[in-house]
């Protein structure tokens, strides 16, 4: 865009009309709402895009739950071992 074009419509707007600025007024709120995640750059060399994270933490999920289901199962044996004792 040209300087002269900036300057036609420029004038249609009156700073002062805009009210008081604010810096950070929304930065909070989006805070609140996002889920975005900033990782080291020590563990983006190793994960070259979002899918690559999120199918290792897929991985890592399974994983744990499958842990606690075993932990679980196992509690439970030892539980019957000692009733049947």
């Amino acid at each position: 865009m040209a300087k002269s074009e900036l300057n036609d419509w420029s004038a249609e707007y009156n700073r002062t009309k805009l009210g008081e600025l604010v810096r950070g007024k929304y930065a909070k709120r989006i805070r609140e709402s996002t889920n975005v995640v900033v990782i080291g750059p020590q563990v983006a060399k190793v994960f070259p895009n979002d899918e690559a994270v999120n199918e290792a933490l897929r991985g890592l999920i399974r994983s744990t739950r499958s842990d606690a289901k075993l932990s679980t199962k196992r509690k439970s044996k030892l539980a019957d071992k000692k009733r049947a004792a």
